[in-house]
C-alpha cells in the first residue's frame, strides 16, 4: 500500500506550481505556442493587430476620414485592403508611410493638402488597384506608382504637366481622371498615355487644353474633354481611336469639325458637341454606321440639309438614332425638310427649338 501511495503522490510532487490563467490565455493557447518569437506588430491579445487612435477598422477596411489628420497615421494593420483618409490635413506623403500594407487594394487620400509625395511611398503597394488623390495641392503625379493600378484620380489639384515617364509601364490602368487641373496642351508630352495598354477612359476635362491629346492609346472606349478651350477637331486628333464609344467635347469653343474626323472612330456611339461654336452640323453623321446620340444644342447652327444625319436614300444598315438634341440654335425648326431625320424613327428622339 505504500508503494501505491508513493506512486500515485509522484505527479504531484514533480508538478509546477499552479499559475492562474485568465480567458484569452485559454483562447490564444496552442501547441508550442510558447516557443513562438515575439511579433513586432502592435496588437492586443487575441484581437490582432491595433486599430490607429480615433480610426474605425472593421473587416480590413481602415477608415481614418474627417479627422484633422496631419499625417498618415502610424502601425496600421498589415492585413488592411482598404485605407480611407479622406477629409483630413495631410501635407506629404512619406515614404514608410505606407510600410506593410502589401494586401492594400484601395487608398483613399480624397480632400487634404497633400503638395508632395515621396518617389517611394507607394513602393510597398504592390496590390494596389485604385489610387484616389482627387482635390489636393499636387502639381505633377507622382513617379514610380504601382504596376498594379486599375484607377488613377486625380481632379481639382495644380497639375500642369503630365510626363510620359509618369504613366510609362501603367498597363493595367483602365480609368484615368484628371479633370480640373491647370493642364495646358503645351504640358502633355506627346504620348504621355501610350504606355497605358488597356486604358478605356479618361477624363481631361475643365482644364485650359486647346486641342485632343495627341497619341491616346487606341484602346480607349471613352474620352472626356469637356468644358475646355478647344477650338476646332481635326482628323488628326481622333486619329487611331478606333474603339471609341463616347466623345465628350461640349463647353469648348470649337467653331468646325474636319471633314473625315469621325471616319476615324468608327465605332462611336455617342458625339456630345453641345454649347460650342459650331455653325453647321459636323460632316460623316449620315455615313456613320453606330452614331445613336449627339448632342448639339446651344450652338450656332442656322440650317439642317437633308443629308446632314442619315444616310442617301433609305439605308437601313445605320443603328437608329436614340437623341438628337438641336435645341438652342438659330435654325428655324419649319424650315428643316422631314426627310432629313427618315432614318430616325422615333420623333421624341430629335429636340429642336427654344432659341433666344
Amino acid at each position: 500500500r505504500l508503494a501505491l501511495l508513493f506512486v500515485l503522490l509522484l505527479p504531484a510532487c514533480l508538478a509546477k506550481p499552479f499559475h492562474q490563467q485568465g480567458l484569452f490565455d485559454f483562447m490564444l493557447e496552442d501547441e508550442g505556442s510558447a516557443d513562438m518569437p515575439p511579433t513586432d506588430d502592435p496588437v492586443i491579445s487575441g484581437f490582432g493587430p491595433v486599430c490607429p487612435f480615433r480610426c474605425q477598422c472593421h473587416l480590413r477596411v481602415v477608415q481614418c476620414s474627417d479627422l484633422g489628420l496631419e499625417k498618415v497615421p502610424r502601425d496600421l494593420p498589415p492585413d488592411t485592403t482598404l485605407l480611407d483618409l479622406q477629409n483630413n490635413k495631410i501635407t506629404e506623403i512619406k515614404e514608410g508611410d505606407f510600410k506593410n500594407l502589401k494586401n492594400l487594394h484601395a487608398l483613399i487620400l480624397v480632400n487634404n493638402k497633400i503638395s508632395k509625395i515621396s518617389p517611394l511611398a507607394f513602393a510597398p503597394l504592390k496590390k494596389l488597384e485604385r489610387l484616389y488623390l482627387s482635390k489636393n495641392n499636387l502639381k505633377e503625379l507622382p513617379e514610380n506608382m504601382p504596376k498594379s493600378l486599375q484607377e488613377i484620380r486625380a481632379h481639382e489639384n495644380e497639375i500642369s504637366k503630365l510626363r510620359k515617364a509618369v504613366f510609362n509601364g501603367l498597363n493595367q490602368v483602365i480609368v484615368l481622371e484628371l479633370g480640373t487641373n491647370p493642364i495646358k496642351s503645351s504640358g502633355i508630352e506627346n504620348g504621355a498615355f501610350q504606355g497605358m495598354k488597356r486604358l478605356s477612359y479618361i477624363r481631361i476635362a475643365d482644364t485650359n487644353i486647346t486641342s485632343i491629346p495627341k497619341g491616346l492609346p487606341p484602346s480607349l472606349t471613352e474620352l472626356h474633354l469637356d468644358g475646355n478651350k478647344i477650338s476646332k477637331i481635326d482628323a488628326d486628333g481622333l486619329s487611331g481611336l478606333t474603339n471609341l464609344a463616347k466623345l465628350g467635347l461640349s463647353f469648348n469653343s470649337i467653331s468646325s469639325v474636319e471633314n473625315g474626323s469621325l471616319n476615324n472612330v468608327p465605332h462611336l456611339r455617342e458625339l456630345h458637341l453641345n454649347n460650342n461654336e459650331l455653325v453647321r452640323v459636323p460632316g460623316g453623321l449620315g455615313e456613320h454606321k453606330y452614331i445613336q446620340v449627339v448632342y448639339l444644342h446651344n450652338n450656332k447652327i442656322a440650317s439642317i440639309g437633308i443629308n446632314d444625319f442619315c444616310p442617301l436614300g433609305y439605308n437601313t444598315k445605320k443603328a437608329s438614332y436614340s437623341g438628337v438634341s438641336l435645341f438652342s440654335n438659330p435654325v428655324q425648326y419649319w424650315e428643316i425638310q422631314p426627310s432629313a431625320f427618315r432614318c430616325i424613327h422615333e420623333r421624341s428622339a430629335v429636340q429642336i427649338g427654344n432659341y433666344k
